[in-house]
């Protein structure tokens, strides 16, 4: 299976931390950070759970930029085979 070699950029990264320290970032939010996080300078890559979730993020309405820019992110770093 080909691994994705990309890791969150550092301004996602922060972005991502400073959703994980909000009190009011939601779960999904935070899920998606918690993935940016991990793959910041790691060879880990998005399961497909989490594609799903992020897939469904940009496709709604609903999630502020914020948390679109998360997906991006994380859908980005998924396994181009899947």
């Amino acid at each position: 299976m080909p691994k994705n070699t990309k890791k969150t950029s550092p301004s996602i990264a922060t972005l991502a931390s400073e959703v994980l320290q909000d009190t009011n970032s939601s779960k999904i939010a935070k899920s998606l950070a918690a993935s940016a996080l991990a793959q910041a300078n790691t060879k880990k890559q998005t399961g497909s759970e989490l594609e799903d979730t992020a897939s469904r993020v940009l496709q709604s309405s609903k999630y502020n930029e914020t948390t679109k820019q998360l997906a991006a992110s994380v859908l980005s770093q998924s396994n181009k085979s899947r």
